[in-house]
């Protein structure tokens, strides 16, 4: 199954990284080729995204259900495609290493079933990482800069 995992090291408290984390509505945007997200429950989601998997260029509908809250340090979640068949799942993992300073970890896991699946689990195999390590280091950006203008 394609996955990625990105770890980053933050001068953030754990407290700070759980605020903005808990809320999709603050790190959604910043996941690759967001589209657009709506929140239908506490612990379901609907996602939008774009894809650019070799040749296949279209949009991707996803449910996004929310498994385990474990504050303040780990967020995991499920993913299921609305009419295109895929499934994964992630999370986000926090670890104090000081008072003032958290490491954050990311992972993702997608599969692609059908008859698409081999070549489409291929590219994802490549791209997957990098979005992954693209995604934490968005949100770790920004986690930064929220504490830098406190």
């Amino acid at each position: 199954m394609p996955s990625g995992i990105h770890q980053v090291e933050l001068d953030v408290p754990i407290d700070v990284i759980w605020g903005f984390v808990k809320d999709m509505d603050n790190w959604a945007p910043l996941v690759p080729n967001y589209i657009q997200h709506e929140k239908l429950s506490e612990s379901q989601s609907s996602w939008e995204f774009k894809t650019d998997i070799g040749i296949l260029k279209k949009k991707i509908s996803l449910f996004i259900d929310i498994v385990e809250w474990s504050e303040p340090t780990k967020v995991c979640f499920t993913l299921t495609g609305k009419s295109e068949r895929y499934s994964g799942e992630g999370f986000f993992e926090a670890k104090p290493l000081n008072t003032n300073k958290t490491r954050l970890t990311g992972f993702l896991n997608v599969n692609v079933h059908g008859k698409m699946a081999a070549p489409l689990n291929s590219k994802l195999e490549t791209q997957l990482p990098e979005s992954v390590k693209e995604m934490a280091n968005a949100i770790s950006l920004k986690l930064e800069e929220l504490v830098g203008n406190k």
